[in-house]
């Protein structure tokens, strides 16, 4: 690996082996996004908790400050929308050039294995990662699931995983289930877990995230269990707490209350 690469990957893992990413890319196919109607609002008060914010380039050009921001990840596919007839429909919207242009960290792209676009996805993968190899820039992986979310079981994702890893990618983004160690010890690459819908209470977060950092997973990449809840600066607090201090989730939640009640 050459030191653009492993410096790429440095800034988003931590040195003790974690991550916190926030991704804040919703509104590519949701369009304007509950409580993140005005990203640059929503973005400030997080960023002192999260390690890297994960963006479309319309977004991070017009919302995220260049002088005080975190390591980007750039989305760089896209093309649907609810509206349309097929989440899974996916294609390249944005260049290397341009993702060096931005000067990111690194650059996610989502597959739908098992949709009818998984062949078109998993090659846009694989072209990706050959264009970004040469420039030393990162692929985060993104398996997702469009609006089939009965296919978050261990033996799908674990399928989904190797495959992203198989193709190159160098961090596999994808959803916590039961047996989640069934899903990282099958990927020989960083796995960081989404968040999915937002969770009907915090601990409900903090015991998902808790178990699957036990489970081998470096980390997460929450969005809408963070910002859209209602005290999001202690959710974000509490959830770096899990990440990288070792906070059980009980602590995480005692943690979470102090800071809500702290204002």
């Amino acid at each position: 690996m050459d030191w653009g690469m492993r410096n790429r990957i440095a800034q988003l893992i931590q040195p003790d082996g974690h991550c916190f990413f926030m991704p804040i890319d919703h509104g590519y196919f949701q369009g304007p996004t509950k409580r993140l109607e005005k990203p640059d609002e929503t973005v400030k008060p997080l960023l002192p908790y999260c390690d890297a914010l994960f963006v479309t380039r319309g977004i991070l050009r017009t919302c995220i400050d260049p002088t005080s921001s975190k390591p980007i990840i750039l989305r760089v596919s896209g093309g649907t929308s609810l509206a349309g007839k097929d989440l899974a429909h996916e294609g390249i919207t944005t260049s290397v050039r341009e993702a060096i242009r931005l000067n990111v960290a690194a650059v996610g792209i989502s597959i739908f294995v098992g949709s009818e676009y998984e062949h078109e996805t998993l090659l846009n993968l694989a072209n990706l990662v050959n264009d970004c190899e040469e420039c030393g820039i990162p692929v985060m992986a993104v398996t997702a699931v469009g609006r089939e979310l009965e296919k978050r079981e261990d033996r799908y994702l674990a399928m989904c995983c190797r495959i992203a890893a198989e193709l190159g990618a160098r961090v596999v983004k994808t959803y916590w289930c039961k047996d989640f160690e069934k899903v990282t010890t099958g990927c020989p690459v960083p796995v960081v877990m989404a968040g999915g819908p937002k969770c009907k209470t915090e601990l409900e977060v903090f015991e998902f995230v808790y178990d699957g950092m036990q489970k081998g997973a470096i980390g997460v990449n929450l969005g809408r269990n963070v910002w859209q809840d209602k005290h999001p600066v202690a959710m974000a607090k509490a959830l770096r707490a899990i990440i990288h201090e070792g906070a059980t989730p009980q602590g995480a939640q005692e943690l979470y209350n102090i800071t809500k009640n702290s204002k």
